[in-house]
């Protein structure tokens, strides 16, 4: 069997004293355990850049026919979807903002979500490609419960990552992280540590 291959993904503006990145940081040490790699992707030092009008280009030009600025255009996602393809298992932090997710991780999925790459249309309908992987999704927020009716970006993010084919979701909850006691925190540490007690979001 292959040691575990984790991509990290860090989404908070926030660096120090972050919750989505120190649990997430737990997690992934965990899923790694002594044989595996972790690679992370910071997204507030390394910023994405957003989709425009010359990456639409690029993306639609049949790959065979791409010129060497398209190519160029398109290195940063092909980077990133890269990335998603060697990982055994995906850690994604997700500080809730304004009851959705932050702009920077809304920019990555736009750049990892491509049509022959990590999803085709067939006959059937949409099928996703990066099916076998597990996606973690540490979800802090300040005073949104995660799961409730006004929590917009886990199930937004549970849609996308089965969209392309990772149906394996499972969330690390630290919802309304400021109301929680000192022994609710180490709780929430505690399952981190624990993956494998994590269950599969239904």
């Amino acid at each position: 069997m292959s040691p575990p291959q984790i991509l990290r993904i860090d989404t908070s503006a926030q660096i120090d004293g972050s919750v989505s990145r120190e649990l997430s940081d737990i997690l992934a040490s965990a899923l790694a355990g002594e044989s595996g790699r972790v690679t992370v992707r910071n997204l507030a030092t390394d910023p994405i850049e957003a989709v425009d009008h010359d990456w639409v280009g690029a993306n639609f030009t049949p790959a065979e026919e791409r010129s060497e600025a398209q190519k160029a255009v398109l290195a940063q996602s092909d980077a990133l979807v890269e990335e998603l393809r060697a990982a055994s298992d995906i850690v994604i932090g997700v500080p809730i903002y304004n009851f959705a997710i932050p702009a920077a991780l809304k920019a990555w999925v736009d750049k990892v979500a491509r049509a022959r790459l990590t999803f085709r249309y067939s006959e059937a309908g949409p099928e996703g490609l990066l099916g076998g992987r597990t996606a973690w999704l540490v979800v802090a927020s300040g005073g949104v419960p995660v799961g409730s009716d006004v929590d917009f970006a886990t199930p937004y993010l549970r849609h996308v990552l089965g969209f392309m084919g990772i149906d394996d979701v499972r969330i690390v909850d630290a919802g309304r992280w400021p109301f929680l006691s000192e022994a609710e925190r180490d709780a929430v540490r505690a399952l981190a540590e624990r993956p494998q007690e994590v269950a599969r979001a239904a």
